[in-house]
């Protein structure tokens, strides 16, 4: 077999069998097909797209390309989700918790953000003395105790997608839906999951941009999913503005408990609702999303949801008491009101470039050698479709520097306000099939 002729069969339009896309993999993994050969197909998959099929033998071989975790010592339907991101998205810190009140084990891999804001690693470690840095018994261990733990990702997981997701970055192939549905479904699968739900976002603040694209993405993954018989569902969600109000590592911990207390932002509170209750469906805890719905609901009221948060943070080392105490979690020096200019109704919001402002008071990474300062961020007072006043605060910010004219300018820049704004709609489909 011949990498040269892998390349021209689909670059041709043709469709790659099993074999040649195991060989593709394999070859490039173990360095014996060199850059440039992958680079060639990745652009012919670019331009030819693939097959259901091949999509699944590609997420297969790159799942097989190194170790899997085995999670069969956990009891019962493992689910894990997972977000394609955006500005704002704290809903692991609220999901994770409330899905394991009601018995369903959400054993979490995570990773650690590079980008507006930290990672789900990142934001929790804004608690005091919170760790990941625990074994593969002990996390087992505690997932059939507590239903809820998150450790770190290994680069032993799925290395052939980390080799090729380093090349799409730098030969224009990134937004191949085929690449992206592999590359995504290839951890997850490797992760050990039974079942996955995807939260799949569109707009200014997400990956795909346009909701077509997302729509295609999450129907693509949710049938490589099925395929490869792991339960899949999604969620096509918003992210023209950032989720809920807190932009920034403490201050999301700290929407994380208000809403478990049933205290936050509504659009935060219903997207946990809907993912929450694809989780529950999967697990096989509920028979309808309703049903599912309804009980997370009371895990909210009963308390159930923030009472899973307090252990599952003690048990991977953090202190309890910041749920009952969020003063307790880090502190800016600074909290900085930025005034509205003028009178109106906020009409947009540029999602990601709020999240760079974030980024730029140093809640998040430009390179991975970055230090995150958990402290501080952004906290949103008006969203797209409030009626704001001339000189009423439009954001925080939260800073440890006095001077932050250029994070105030960004904000301004990506606020519009103007004489009508109408709230754009969360939930843009579910795909459940």
């Amino acid at each position: 077999m011949r990498m040269i002729d892998i390349i021209e069969k689909k670059r041709n339009g043709g469709e790659l069998a099993t074999e040649e896309i195991n060989f593709f993999v394999k070859g490039y993994t173990e360095g014996t097909i060199p850059d440039y050969q992958a680079s060639a197909l990745a652009m012919a998959i670019y331009f030819k797209d693939m097959s259901d099929r091949e999509i699944a033998d590609l997420t297969m071989a790159m799942v097989h390309s190194g170790e899997t975790l085995d999670l069969s010592a956990i009891h019962g339907i493992k689910v894990d989700k997972h977000s394609t991101g955006g500005v704002g998205d704290t809903t692991t810190l609220v999901l994770a918790p409330l899905v394991a009140a009601l018995g369903v084990p959400v054993a979490k891999m995570s990773g650690r953000g590079l980008g507006h804001t930290g990672g789900t690693i990142d934001k929790l470690e804004s608690i005091q003395g919170f760790h990941v840095e625990i074994t593969t018994d002990q996390f087992i261990d505690l997932v059939n105790r507590e239903k809820v733990a998150v450790i770190g990702q290994t680069a032993d997981l799925a290395p052939a997608d980390k080799k090729l997701y380093a090349l799409r970055d730098v030969t224009a192939t990134v937004d191949s839906i085929p690449l992206i549905a592999s590359s995504i479904m290839s951890k997850k699968i490797a992760a050990g999951a039974d079942a996955i739900v995807l939260d799949v976002t569109t707009g200014a603040g997400a990956f795909m941009k346009k909701e077509e694209d997302a729509i295609r993405l999450a129907e693509t993954m949710v049938r490589i999913g099925n395929h490869v018989g792991r339960k899949t569902m999604a969620v096509i969600s918003d992210m023209s503005q950032p989720l809920g109000y807190a932009i920034g590592n403490a201050l999301e911990v700290k929407e994380a408990i208000d809403t478990l207390k049933g205290e936050g932002p509504d659009d935060l509170t219903e997207l946990v609702l809907a993912l929450g209750s694809q989780m529950v469906v999967l697990a096989g805890k509920a028979t309808t999303l309703e049903e599912a719905r309804k009980m997370l609901k009371e895990a909210i009221a009963n308390g159930a949801g923030l009472e899973k948060f307090k252990k599952f943070v003690a048990n991977q080392g953090g202190d309890p008491s910041v749920i009952d105490h969020p003063e307790k979690l880090p502190q800016a020096k600074y909290a900085i009101d930025l005034p509205a200019k003028t009178s109106g109704y906020v009409s947009k919001m540029v999602a990601d470039q709020i999240g760079v402002a974030a980024m730029m008071l140093g809640a998040g990474r430009a390179t991975k050698e970055d230090k995150i300062d958990f402290a501080v961020g952004i906290v949103l007072r008006k969203k797209v479709g409030d009626r704001v006043e001339a000189g009423e605060p439009l954001a925080t910010i939260y800073a440890n520097r006095e001077a932050v004219e250029e994070v105030k300018e960004k904000i301004y820049d990506n606020i519009t306000i103007s004489d009508h704004g109408e709230e754009p709609k969360l939930i843009h489909k579910i795909i459940t099939e």
